[in-house]
């Protein structure tokens, strides 16, 4: 047991580090958050400038992606909007994850009554769709940073929830939570310590799949004015700008939906890649 338990977790590393497509999301993830990160000292001018003599000015020398219409600078607007982005989609999918799993794992472990009232309510949830049931809560709650990170992590803690209470079935039949029982271990200890580790690759692999999902539910949100309010910069709502102008300035929305394009292709790789080094028929081919 001692030496399966050492060599599972090389094992994945070992087809992690091996699948190319992981590696360059990976990558390309990586220079993206850098890029969010450092925003204060590599964007070429404050996202908030505004120059009128400058609107809808085509890409050039020194603005690489041009002017939107008030003249502000499209380039430091874009790599400003990824620090909002990037931070709704991973706090709000990292609250989904936690919320989400608990309700899945504590559900499924306990049976019964309990987690067909629990499923129900997250069939009723997962009736909406994503997008829908984000715009109503926003509605309701208000168009903050808090409100918007709480809307979009509702939408998701149904998912995670799901996954993570199909494991816990068969988990709790085991031997070892069998044991666990026979050893007097409270409920609590066995789903924290014995049932959560089996679970946690699947809530990982979904994570990094639904990470993507919530910066195109924060981008589509903000795009129908339900975002951050302005001058606040963030993907989505230089694309509604951008559609303004979109006969005169195309280039004001294709900047900012590309980046979103290069985030969602750079997650759903870590995903695919991440789902490959955990499943168990991977160690065996």
């Amino acid at each position: 047991m001692t030496v399966a338990a050492v060599s599972a977790p090389k094992g994945i590393a070992g087809r992690a580090l091996g699948n190319r497509s992981l590696m360059a999301g990976l990558v390309i993830l990586a220079l993206i958050i850098l890029l969010a990160v450092l925003a204060p000292w590599i964007s070429p001018f404050d996202p908030n400038d505004q120059d009128p003599v400058l609107s809808l000015g085509a890409p050039n020398a020194e603005h690489w992606f041009g002017t939107d219409f008030f003249g502000r600078d499209v380039l430091s607007r874009v790599i400003w909007g990824a620090r909002v982005s990037l931070f709704v989609g991973a706090v709000s999918t990292a609250i989904s994850m936690l919320v989400g799993g608990t309700i899945g794992i504590v559900s499924g472990y306990l049976g019964g009554r309990f987690d067909q009232t629990v499923m129900a309510v997250m069939d009723v949830l997962l009736s909406f769709p994503q997008l829908i049931m984000g715009l109503i809560i926003v509605a309701l709650l208000g168009a903050n940073l808090g409100d918007l990170i709480l809307a979009i992590a509702i939408t998701a803690v149904p998912p995670f929830a799901r996954v993570a209470r199909g494991p816990t079935l068969s988990l709790k039949e085991r031997d070892f939570v069998e044991a666990c029982r026979a050893l007097g271990f409270s409920n609590g200890r066995i789903m924290l310590v014995h049932i959560l580790p089996n679970v946690l690759d699947d809530l990982i692999v979904m994570g990094s799949l639904w990470l993507a999902t919530a910066i195109r539910t924060e981008a589509s949100l903000s795009f129908i004015g339900l975002g951050l309010p302005p001058p606040t910069a963030t993907w989505g709502s230089i694309i509604r700008e951008g559609f303004e102008n979109l006969l005169d300035a195309p280039w004001l929305a294709v900047f900012p939906s590309l980046a979103v394009l290069v985030v969602m292709l750079a997650l759903n790789m870590i995903g695919d890649g991440l789902r490959d080094a955990t499943d168990p028929k991977a160690a065996v081919s």
